[in-house]
């Protein structure tokens, strides 16, 4: 057999195996949430200004073992996001990641979680995606009205440190130590090396709302009773005569519930979402 030959025959296998390829069936777009075990939930994750994805790790790491799909986000212009940061970013910017994220990985029957800022995210959220979600659950979270923005409701100490960056027109805020926000003292160091600056536009921004986040099937509001923030605790009391909520209340921790009670806001979220 001459080395022509084996050529021939060479190329022949080739163009054959390619031809093959090309008739291989498309791998359908929703295949693993197909295989998704019964019972299985789709969670978003939305964590707080001026933390990333990052800080569900816990969390996450939890629900996924339990079979759960799960997708925390990372905001633009924070974590991993942070070298994005500029002045254009605003409230509908956050808004977008999080609709975007849903609507790119055709994600349906979603548990929306929003922590503290993401809570007024994941109302806006709900403005867009309402036939993409199941549930809301707000987590120590603000829950703004019409019209409102974060730095209407913010304590006296946060709305003068936004004031004063919007005065000076800086376009972020200096992250708040993990102290201020209670978190246990074994993560602090680890918190502040994580956390960024904030851009200032998304908490300026008053949110449009025509009452999606009321129009969700099952709400929650769970409560970290040990920080105190007035604002939150009216949110709080006020779902919890609201027959149309559910809520909850977790002791023992600070603001950031996710880094210093995982197990528990994790069963939450099955319970609750």
């Amino acid at each position: 057999m001459t080395a022509s030959h084996d050529a021939r025959i060479n190329r022949r296998t080739v163009l054959a195996t390619a031809a093959a390829a090309l008739t291989l069936p498309a791998i359908p777009i929703h295949t693993a949430q197909a295989q998704s075990p019964a019972g299985a939930r789709t969670y978003v994750l939305v964590s707080a200004a001026w933390y990333g994805g990052w800080c569900w790790s816990r969390v996450t790491g939890l629900l996924r073992a339990r079979g759960h799909r799960v997708h925390a986000v990372t905001l633009t212009g924070l974590g991993e996001r942070s070298h994005l940061l500029n002045a254009s970013i605003n409230l509908d910017t956050h808004i977008a990641d999080v609709v975007n994220l849903m609507r790119f990985e055709d994600l349906s029957g979603v548990t929306l979680v929003g922590h503290s800022y993401g809570g007024i995210v994941t109302s806006g959220v709900a403005e867009k995606m309402l036939p993409a979600i199941a549930s809301l659950v707000f987590v120590d979270a603000f829950l703004p009205a019409n019209g409102e923005a974060l730095i209407d409701t913010a304590s006296k100490p946060f709305h003068d440190a936004m004031e004063a960056a919007v005065q000076k027109k800086q376009i972020a805020l200096a992250p708040v130590s993990a102290e201020v926000f209670g978190v246990n003292a074994k993560d602090r160091t680890w918190v502040d090396a994580k956390t960024t600056p904030h851009p200032v536009a998304t908490f300026t921004q008053k949110i449009a709302l025509t009452g999606a986040r009321e129009r969700v099937g099952r709400k929650a509001y769970i409560r970290a009773v040990d920080y105190k923030q007035d604002t939150l605790q009216r949110n709080y009391e006020s779902k919890r005569g609201d027959a149309a909520w559910k809520t909850a209340t977790v002791s023992g921790t600070g603001h950031v519930v996710m880094l210093d009670a995982p197990e528990r806001l994790s069963q939450l979220l099955e319970e609750l979402g």
